[in-house]
Formats: structure tokens, C-alpha cells, sequence
């Protein structure tokens, strides 16, 4: 595949100089384009490899979500804000049982705000849907589009109907749930310490925004980020059987595992050294993680639209033995074993 561009060090500056913005707060352009390019380098054979032609689309409109995060846009922006982030820390209180609807969430996490809100309000105003996210939603309700696109090209295929179109959208819609898969990878996107560490900070990390573009932005263009970087470590396509929504909340688990390593970095000086092997090597083991999990989803996403879609019992029925009426419908059900 094509080499992906250095950015101009006036590029990054500039990037880097809007770090205080919140809709900034994302792999910048080379991070998300070359965690898509290696997930599509290394589809099997018998994967969605049609996609792989759209590879520098997929990698380039990857960053669309982003453009939706504009004060100057609040509508947008209050719907999508949320979309980029997992706190972790703060979502304890679901224990294993996360809810599998992204509006039975909300209303779990509305609860928990007004009881915290009895006792500790300061704590109860980031115990909310802004300040805790939705990221997980956002990659299921993308996986879903997308295996609802692949049987809609495989039913074009079987009649002999041109299918650019159709593979066009689906680039779109794998470039946009990538965003999530490709912030996902990022521990800050899964930690209360997503703009400087956040809390008690006994080992005295840094408080304030600029590591994370200095991360994932700088320290990324800083090195030349490439896929052939980390491609070896993608491994064989995996998370094909079992519940996926298990599989995405576990991903994100581990990149909140992850986070305190980010610090740790940054305090030590590595993130202002390129040529630090410590430092490259954790980059290129989370793009590798994040590559790993766009790949799986598009595999497995292939593998389930050559099944025909089932609608009953429609989730939307007060009939339905598991409807919400709190939602208006029924929750996402378990894989059955």
C-alpha cells in the first residue's frame, strides 16, 4: 500500500496548537488512516476484500466524525460528542451487566446520577452521558449498518446489478465506525484521564490536556507512523464467535488498562523522543490492537450478512417477551450459544 504522508512540521504545530479544543482530542489523520490501512492489508481471502480498492477513501474520511464535533454546530455536536469516549472509572457502577441498548444506558446512568447527586454533587456533574460516553454504541450500531450494506451487495450480486454504489457506502460506513475502533485504541478515550490525569496524582503525572495530542498526534507524526510498522502484530482474524458487544467492551477494558503507561511516558520525557524504542513500541501496539479490531469486525461483519436478516419478534412490539417500555423496545439479545 501507499506510504502515508509525513504531515509538514507547520501541519503539526497547528494541530497541536488547537489541543485545548475538545473536538480535537482524536488520532489525528495519520493515526486513524494507518490503523484503517493495515486492518484492510490484512483481510483473509475470504473477507470483504472488495473494500481494500477504497483504502485511501476509507483511511481520508475516517476522520469525518470529528468534523461533526463543532461548537458551531450544536446539535451535532451534543449527539456525537459522546460517541468518541468510554470512562471507564466512572461506569463501575454497571458491574458485568452493561445495558444492550444504547437509550437503556442513558436512563442506567441518569439514575446513577441522581443518587450521586444526593450525596456529592460535584462528582454527580460529570456522571453523565457527556462525561462518560457511548463509544461501544457507536461501534455496534456501526457494525450493524455495515452487515446490513454487505447483504444488500451480496443480494446485488446474486441478481447481476452493478454494486459501485453500494460498495462505495459501505467504505463509508467501515471509514466511520473505524473512528470509534480507532479512538478505542487510544487508553485516553477509555479513561476519566482523557485530558490530562484527572483525580488523586500521587505519582504527580501531568493535569492537563496537551498529552493527548501530544500522543496521539505528535508523538504519532513524530515517528512516521506506518502500517508496515506494526503489521506483524495484528495476528490472525479472531473475535469471530461469542457475544460482540462482549468482545468490544473487553477492547476497550484493555486500552484502560492501558492508560497510566501514557503518563508514565510522558513524565520519563519518551514522548518528546522519536527515536525511543519504548515509545514506538507502545504506539504500534495499540494501532495494532485497534487495527486487529476493525479487521475482526469487518470479517466477521461479512461472514454474518450471507445469513438472512431475522425480524421476528419485532423488538419494537409491546408483544415481545423482553420489550423495554422505558425504550420502546426490545434490548439487543444474547448470541445464542
Amino acid at each position: 500500500m501507499r506510504k502515508i504522508a509525513r504531515k509538514s512540521t507547520l501541519a503539526a504545530l497547528s494541530l497541536l496548537a488547537t489541543l485545548s479544543s475538545p473536538a480535537a482530542l482524536a488520532w489525528g489523520g495519520r493515526g486513524h488512516a494507518v490503523i484503517d490501512h493495515a486492518a484492510l492489508d490484512t483481510l483473509p481471502a475470504d473477507g470483504p476484500i472488495f473494500l481494500r480498492k477504497y483504502a485511501e477513501y476509507i483511511g481520508e474520511e475516517a476522520g469525518a466524525p470529528d468534523t461533526w464535533r463543532s461548537s458551531s454546530e450544536p446539535f451535532s455536536k451534543i449527539d456525537e460528542d459522546p460517541n468518541h469516549t468510554w470512562f471507564l472509572e466512572r461506569l463501575r457502577f454497571l458491574g458485568p451487566n452493561v445495558p444492550r441498548s444504547r437509550y437503556a444506558f442513558v436512563l442506567a446512568l441518569y439514575r446513577e446520577h441522581e443518587r450521586v447527586k444526593a450525596t456529592d454533587p460535584k462528582a454527580a456533574e460529570r456522571l453523565n452521558v457527556r462525561w462518560t460516553g457511548t463509544l461501544p454504541y457507536a461501534v455496534m450500531e456501526g457494525y450493524g449498518r455495515i452487515v446490513a450494506g454487505m447483504r444488500a451487495l451480496r443480494a446485488k450480486r446474486s441478481r447481476g446489478e452493478p454494486t459501485a454504489n453500494i460498495e462505495q457506502t459501505l467504505a463509508f460506513y467501515t471509514a466511520w465506525m473505524s473512528h470509534y475502533i480507532g479512538d478505542g485504541a487510544n487508553p485516553h478515550h477509555a479513561s476519566i484521564h482523557c485530558e490530562g490525569w484527572f483525580g488523586d496524582n500521587p505519582k504527580g503525572y501531568v493535569t492537563t490536556g496537551g498529552i493527548h495530542g501530544a500522543f496521539e498526534i505528535g508523538y504519532a507524526d513524530a515517528i512516521d507512523l506506518q502500517p508496515a510498522d506494526f503489521a506483524k502484530r495484528i495476528g490472525a482474524p479472531a473475535r469471530q464467535d461469542g457475544d460482540l458487544f462482549a468482545h468490544v467492551l473487553q477492547f476497550l477494558a484493555d486500552s484502560n488498562a492501558d492508560v497510566e503507561t501514557i503518563f508514565a511516558l510522558e513524565k520519563r520525557g519518551i514522548l518528546s523522543d522519536p527515536k525511543s524504542r519504548e515509545g514506538r513500541d507502545f504506539v504500534y501496539r495499540r494501532a495494532a490492537a485497534g487495527s486487529a479490531m476493525l479487521r475482526d469486525l469487518l470479517v466477521r461483519a461479512w461472514a454474518q450478512s450471507a445469513q438472512p436478516g431475522k425480524g421476528d419478534p419485532r423488538p419494537q412490539d409491546p408483544a415481545n417477551p423482553h420489550y423495554d417500555p422505558e425504550t420502546g423496545t426490545a434490548p439487543a439479545p444474547l448470541p445464542q450459544s
